[in-house]
């Protein structure tokens, strides 16, 4: 069998940033800050990395408490704040998920640095849950960098044979290769092939392909 572990922002789906502008509304609540975070760079980073930051650039100092409850007040806010946003599902991503659905020579899953709720808000929004629903996914879920979401998503699939962790930054390149997996890069988010490249994954895509293609890539066919 095969383990497809995917990322969500910049991978799947682009939500039009609109996970900053539901932190900005947390932080307004938790600190009483009103920010502009429309410029922040946060790719490849967890849903907790991101909460620390944002207190920061708020300039107060982080501490878990109160990113936990920045990161609570954004969970709740994001479901309000995706519709005002104008996002999309990246190409390519609902042809290759529709083609697998219900094959049982492999298996998709999430990687990724969202939270449960947070995740599950964006795919919902974006009608892309019910792909992963009813199975577990690795998200962020501690304080932990994204390699500990990586291995705790090997617990997932024990039995497979091969693993891919597919993503868009740096980091979801280091989070495979800290599971030795294959890592698919996709140039479709926040960097650019070349800043990918550099950072040494089993091949590098400008977006995921057309079905038929994308089996040819992981040994289906």
């Amino acid at each position: 069998m095969i383990a497809l572990y995917w990322d969500l922002d910049g991978t799947l789906l682009l939500t039009g940033r609109a996970g900053l502008y539901a932190y900005e509304d947390a932080v307004l609540e938790v600190a009483g800050k009103q920010m502009d975070f429309s410029e922040l760079k946060t790719a490849g980073m967890t849903d907790a990395g991101v909460a620390y930051l944002v207190l920061q650039e708020a300039g107060v100092e982080p501490t878990e408490e109160l990113a936990e409850r920045v990161l609570r007040s954004y969970e709740r806010r994001l479901p309000e704040v995706l519709p005002r946003r104008k996002g999309r599902v990246l190409d390519g991503v609902r042809e290759v998920l529709e083609d697998l659905e219900g094959r049982d020579d492999v298996r998709s899953f999430l990687l990724t640095g969202n939270t449960p709720d947070g995740a599950r808000a964006k795919l919902s929004h974006y009608d892309l849950w019910h792909f992963f629903e009813g199975r577990d996914g690795a998200f962020c879920i501690d304080h932990g960098p994204r390699t500990d979401i990586a291995r705790r998503a090997v617990a997932l699939a024990p039995d497979a044979e091969e693993r891919y962790v597919i993503g868009d930054t740096p980091a979801d390149i280091e989070a495979g290769k800290a599971i030795d997996a294959r890592t698919i890069a996709v140039a479709a988010g926040w960097h650019t092939r070349e800043e990918l490249e550099e950072h040494d994954p089993w091949v590098v895509l400008d977006r995921i392909p057309e079905p038929a293609e994308f089996r040819r890539l992981i040994g289906l066919d």
